[in-house]
């Protein structure tokens, strides 16, 4: 039976997910039409877009993600709003995250060291430490909002990766605020309240913020355009004038990069890497306190820490869609797809794919072998898993080992972030003995 129209609209629009992640619509689309086209109707104060395919099945996500051949990160860019100028799209385009092969492979490689297994096992005897430190300083409170501290141990571990001195980690939560969180007010108007901690390099940034940025017809700018980010990029730059040795910011000195990918490379990982375990390790602590047998067996199983983690990522996947674009006529599920049209995968539906994952609403911390798809597939499978893996794993682990009797406030109920993109919580108040 076909849906009507403004119903399936609702998984375009930002404010479905500020009431939660519609997977009763993703369930009923997989079983009608697991290849939908979606309206793009005027919202937050941009005109309505032309519209897309969005892709619902995990066997269907899989088979986007894998072909760059026919579904380009390139062509559009890989977020469903489509840059606001030809001169945007261009900028957008010398991102990794937006290459197909082999571009994207000769970016990738310049940083792959950073996350060599060598690298990684070093780095996670600091992660470690940093998050037994977090937990120690709130332990004594009895309760605390669970979001700030688990946004803390990414910032700090990409300032470690990047260069970033620690007075200047804040930045990081302002770019981030700015770009994966501008469709929710809360976040879009955040910014730098006090700058004087700050280096002489971050004072110099913050000065250089942009304000309320339009385009010439009076619509918002685009929050990953370099016109927004013009602060970021200066700060990167600056940066690399005298990079710390090892740091990310100086293998891509090293690496050769156009000043277009340094930028934009500083970007996602200042960004991307940043908000994706933001949004993850709070919706992860949150989906176990709402599971009390999984956090029981938890408890007293950490031995399953590693298949835990990667259950509460597939039960809460942080990026909730990507974009890719048609590069020839080609049909998919059933439904022909013309050169040039939007393609948006929907993670949070394929892993909840029926045909996949036995009973897929209830979470199961022991379910393995578990092909959930949280780090995206193929070519552009996400260069940080292993290290969000490690992140989450130290923090949730360290949270139930010393909060005791650990519960979810009552009366304090999580509030949720207004985005299409990221499936995030603002907040999270939790409470121990």
């Amino acid at each position: 039976m076909a849906l009507d129209q403004a119903y399936v609209n609702q998984i375009f629009l930002p404010d479905t997910y500020a009431r939660g992640v519609p997977y009763e619509l993703f369930r009923k689309l997989r079983e009608s039409a697991p290849v939908c086209r979606v309206e793009e109707p005027a919202v937050g104060g941009w005109p309505a877009g032309p519209g897309y395919w969005a892709v619902l099945r995990h066997a269907d996500v899989k088979h986007v993600l894998r072909s760059p051949e026919d579904f380009s990160s390139h062509l559009g860019a890989t977020q469903i709003r489509d840059p606001d100028s030809p001169a945007d799209l261009a900028f957008a385009r010398t991102m990794m995250l937006n290459q197909d092969p082999p571009d994207h492979a000769r970016l990738r490689r310049a940083v792959t060291a950073a996350f060599s297994p060598s690298a990684l096992r070093e780095l996670s005897i600091a992660i470690e430490a940093r998050a037994a430190e977090l937990v120690a300083e709130v332990r004594p409170l009895g309760e605390a909002d669970f979001v700030p501290l688990a946004a803390d141990l990414p910032v700090w571990t990409l300032s470690r990766i990047l260069g970033v001195p620690e007075q200047d980690r804040q930045l990081l939560v302002d770019w981030s605020n700015r770009v994966i969180g501008y469709q929710d007010p809360d976040y879009a108007g955040s910014g730098i309240a006090d700058p004087s901690g700050l280096t002489e390099l971050g004072r110099a940034a913050v000065a250089r913020r942009p304000q309320a940025l339009t385009t010439p017809d009076g619509r918002p700018v685009n929050p990953r355009s370099r016109a927004a980010l013009a602060d970021m990029f200066a700060y990167a730059h600056a940066l690399a004038e005298h990079p710390p040795p090892g740091s990310i910011v100086a293998r891509m000195r090293e690496a050769g990069l156009s000043a277009a990918e340094f930028e934009t490379m500083f970007f996602l990982f200042g960004v991307a890497g940043n908000e994706t375990l933001r949004n993850g390790v709070p919706g992860g602590l949150y989906s176990l306190l709402t599971h009390a047998d999984q956090y029981r067996l938890l408890n007293r199983r950490p031995d399953l820490t590693a298949s835990a983690v990667d259950e509460l990522l597939r039960f809460w996947p942080p990026v909730l869609e990507f974009r890719r674009t048609a590069t020839r006529d080609v049909a998919l599920g059933g439904q022909p797809i013309r050169r040039g049209d939007k393609v948006v995968v929907y993670h949070a539906s394929a892993n909840r794919d029926e045909s996949v994952f036995s009973d897929p609403d209830r979470l199961d911390i022991t379910r393995t072998p578990n092909d959930h798809v949280s780090f995206g597939f193929g070519p552009h499978f996400c260069l940080g898993a292993q290290l969000a893996r490690i992140q989450m794993s130290a923090l949730i682990r360290r949270v139930i080992a010393e909060l005791p009797g650990l519960e979810l406030a009552p009366g304090a109920a999580p509030t949720r972030l207004v985005s299409n993109f990221q499936n995030g919580l603002k907040t999270l108040i939790i409470r121990w003995r």
